[in-house]
Order: structure tokens, then sequence, then C-alpha cells
């Protein structure tokens, strides 16, 4: 399976200048260029909208990293005073992990820099993942090509890593907008209330929603790092498939505490994705009650400045996330049960064989539900399914079969063996659930730092001219103090006089 691919937000036009007052006349040009970045990631977003092929992620994770600075520079210079804001600023983005009845992301006004950081973190984080899955999608099923070499496996592998290593990324960043940009945004939106400015509070800016992300994104990059550990075995597999296991194979018991980790971080994920769906509603705004179901989704407040606000209350995450993180729950657990099923058998002796076949008639058990839809689409299957969704569904499937296919290969070769030979009774599903283990991580979030501001409080020019400035008053006081012995003779009594 590859990773989750992010519908990526637009976001409407905005200049610096009509916001941010210099007195001081040094910010000018910095203000402009900060415009103009903030210009090109809209372009870009808008192009990556339009665009009906594959998006060029890697280009918006460029645009992203040469704004960023500017955005830091001008956050520094409001906080320090350097600059000061006319009125409080308002970005629109595109909500694209919220719910919507008409399948359509809803476009929002959001006030106060804050929110602009966490909108622009959130899109480089979308798009780390997406380029994650571009770069999967690139190699193909490579560890199952026949005429493949080893020196061109090996390549793979090498690009495998490293979209393991973006995904990593995104997941540092996901957890720095929900640990550093969410108290900022929280203290701003409250700021705003009490000032009479009504905001919006989607699940896209929720630190629960956010931490889940990051665990979806760990999720994703421990399946990648699964598929590079097995894909020397898997091509030997493909020349001899089924039992017994190729010596190229990795511990068949560490593969399913892999597969049990993946588990452990779909499903708090899922639970942390659905904790704001339909709950609490927003603290820090308030609409009128007399509005309807529909527009209470989407109320407009103006702002003292007369800017329309609109108010999104009690939305959910889309569920096509919460959809995918239950399948790959499911998915990863069928594996998990296939892998302990194929130790038992490989390693586990007669004494185990019926472990290995109770193990194997599990997961494909479960694989067979999944393939026919699963527990994620309830009693409605397809209803509210997007035409991308409906792509991905699609070769869930085919992975799914193909699993399948595997499965039944190991189970009828230690079924064939437990009823020749070990003639070991096949325990139950809760019996089996005891002996389970529990997972292993073979990969670690990457923190992320944010960026040096380009200009102002904290940027390298601002940290070299203060430390210019402290060496001219360090010079400064050297030259003020008196040097004994110089001008003056070093008689006895020198200094007094009678």
């Amino acid at each position: 399976m590859s990773s989750y691919l992010y519908e990526l937000p637009t976001t409407g036009a905005i200049s610096f200048a009509d916001y941010c007052q210099d007195d001081t006349a040094d910010y000018v040009s910095f203000i402009a260029e900060t415009t103009e970045a903030r210009a090109n990631l809209r372009a870009t977003l808008k192009e990556s909208k339009r665009s009906d092929g594959e998006k060029d992620n890697l280009k918006l994770v460029k645009v992203i990293d040469e704004y960023l600075p500017k955005l830091c520079g001008i956050i520094a210079c409001v906080k320090n005073g350097d600059l000061i804001l006319r009125s409080e600023p308002i970005f629109s983005w595109r909500t694209t992990l919220s719910s919507s009845i008409f399948n359509s992301s809803p476009r929002l006004s959001f006030p106060s820099l804050a929110a602009e950081l966490a909108f622009t973190l959130l899109t480089y984080a979308f798009a780390l993942s997406n380029l994650a899955r571009a770069v999967v999608a690139s190699l193909g099923s490579y560890e199952f090509e026949r005429a493949i070499s080893d020196s061109e496996r090996k390549a793979k592998d090498e690009r495998l890593g490293f979209a393991v290593t973006l995904l990593c990324k995104s997941a540092g960043v996901f957890e720095h907008i929900a640990k550093e940009v969410i108290p900022a945004w929280d203290e701003a939106r409250k700021r705003l209330c009490d000032a009479g400015i009504s905001s919006p509070n989607p699940p896209d800016l929720s630190r629960e929603v956010l931490i889940g992300l990051s665990k979806l994104a760990l999720a994703d990059a421990q399946t990648l790092a699964i598929r590079k550990l097995l894909s020397r075995a898997a091509y030997d597999s493909t020349l001899s498939p089924g039992p017994p296991l190729p010596k190229s194979h990795p511990s068949p018991a560490l593969a399913a505490k892999l597969h049990l980790e993946c588990v452990s971080l779909y499903s708090s994920a899922r639970a942390l994705v659905k904790t704001p769906g339909a709950s609490r509603p927003s603290a820090l705004s308030s609409p009128p009650k007399s509005k309807s179901k529909f527009k209470l989704q989407m109320g407009r407040v103006k702002s003292n400045d007369g800017v329309a606000l609109e108010h999104t209350e009690s939305q959910e995450v889309s569920p096509e996330l919460r959809r995918y993180l239950a399948d790959e729950v499911a998915f990863h657990n069928a594996l998990a049960h296939k892998w302990l099923g194929v130790d038992a058998g490989e390693n586990g002796g007669t004494a185990q064989g019926g472990i290995a076949v109770g193990f194997l008639a599990w997961t494909k058990k479960e694989l067979e539900e999944l393939k026919s839809g699963g527990l994620s689409h309830g009693g409605v299957a397809g209803i509210g399914i997007t035409d991308r969704e409906k792509d991905v569904k699609e070769a869930r499937k085919a992975t799914v079969i193909a699993e399948i296919g595997k499965v039944d290969t190991f189970l009828k070769g230690y079924k064939r063996m437990n009823d020749t030979v070990a003639f070991q009774t096949v325990p139950s599903h809760s019996e089996l659930q005891g002996s389970i283990p529990a997972g292993r991580s073979a990969i670690s979030l990457r923190p992320y730092t944010r960026p040096t501001p380009d200009f102002g409080p904290g940027s390298i020019e601002h940290t070299r001219r203060q430390a210019e400035e402290l060496d001219l008053v360090q010079t400064a006081d050297d030259t003020d103090i008196p040097l004994v012995g110089r001008g003056e003779g070093s008689y006895a009594g020198v200094g007094s006089y009678f």
C-alpha cells in the first residue's frame, strides 16, 4: 500500500503592505518580497488544483520553503514592534480536511498571522506526504519484477527510503503545528473574541486532528519501511512462492511486530481525528441560534473592520480520511496475523502446526472481508465516495486480492502438514489473540524546526548588526578607561598637591 493522498488547499490573494505599517521604512522591500512569495504560493496551489494529471509536489515544497522564512520575518517584526498592524490581517483558505455534505472544501476567512502560519505549514506537510506518495508510485511493484537486477532493486530501495524520510518529516511538521503554532492560534482567537471579532475553528486547526495526522504519516512511513525490508525476499518469493521462506527473508515474527505497530499508529490516528467530529461547539464563536443547520455550518459574522468572517461549527474530518484509517487498521491487522502464522509454521515445528493454520485462516477471513468493503463504509457503501477515493479503493482491492493468493498458498502448505504430520488442534480466535505480541517501530519522527527569518529579529542580518553594535559599545567603553602611567608621572605622591 502507499501513503494517504491529501487534497491540497487553495488560498486567496493578500498584500502585506495593506496591513503592515513600517514607520522606519527599513522593511519596505522585505514586505514586498513576502507578498510576492505568497503570491507564488497561491499561484502554485491554483495550478495544482486545475491540473488533472500528476501534481508537481516538489515545486510546491520549494515554493513554501521560500515563503516561510519571509512569513516568519513578518511575525518576528510584528512581535518585536518593528512593524505595526494597521488592522488584523485576514487570510482565506480552503479547509480540505473538513467534511462537507457536497464533497467540496469550504473557503473560510482566518484572522491573524498565527492562522496563516498554521495553514502554510499544514500545506507543507500535505505536500511532503503527497511527494512521498508520488515517489512510491514512480517505483511500481519493482520487488516482484523477475527481470530486475540486484543493483536496480537496491537503487529503488534507496528511493523508497527517501519516501520514508519525507513522511517522517511530514509527521514532524504536523506535530510542530499542534504543539507550537496552535497555542498561538488559540491565543489569537481569544484576543479576537474579546475584541468582538469572530473566527472559524475547523478540524484542520484542531490539536487532536494534527497529532492524529502526525501518527498517520508515521504509520505510512512504517508501511514503506516494511516494504523496503522485505523487497529482496519478495523478489526471491516471486520465483518460489509459499513455504518454505527463502533464506533472504527477515524474521516473520519481526514482520508481524512491525505491522502491529502500524495497527497501533493507524488506530490512534483514527481515534484522534474522530475527536472533534460533531462535538463541542467552538467556545469562542456563537452564531445566531435562529440559523438553520446548513447555515450554521458557514455563518458570516462581521468584524470591527466590516470584513465578513465565516463560522464553522461542529464540523467533522472528511469521511474519506476516516475510511482510509479504518481500512489500514484492518489490512495491517490481517498482515500481522499472516506473519504470526508463517512464523509458527516455519519456526514452531510440528507443535505449532495448529497455530499456523489458525492464524492464516483468520488472515484469509479478514482479507476477504476487506476485499468486499470491510467495516469502514457501514451499510451504505459507495455513498459520499469521491472519484479519487474510488481509484484508491480499486488499487487497494487489487493489493488485497494478491495478498489473499499468497496467504492461501501458505495456508494450504501448513494445513497439509498439520493434517498429515502434526495433528495439532487449531486454536480459536480468542486463544490466538492472547498470543499476539506488542508492536515494534522501525522509524521515528523527524522534529521540525521553523526556518530562520529572512529579516527582522532572529534573522542573520539582524544578529550581525546586534553583534556589530555590541562591538562598538565595547570599543567605546575601552577608550573611556583611564590608562595609568600615560601622560602623568609615576613618582610617589602623584596627584597629591599641597
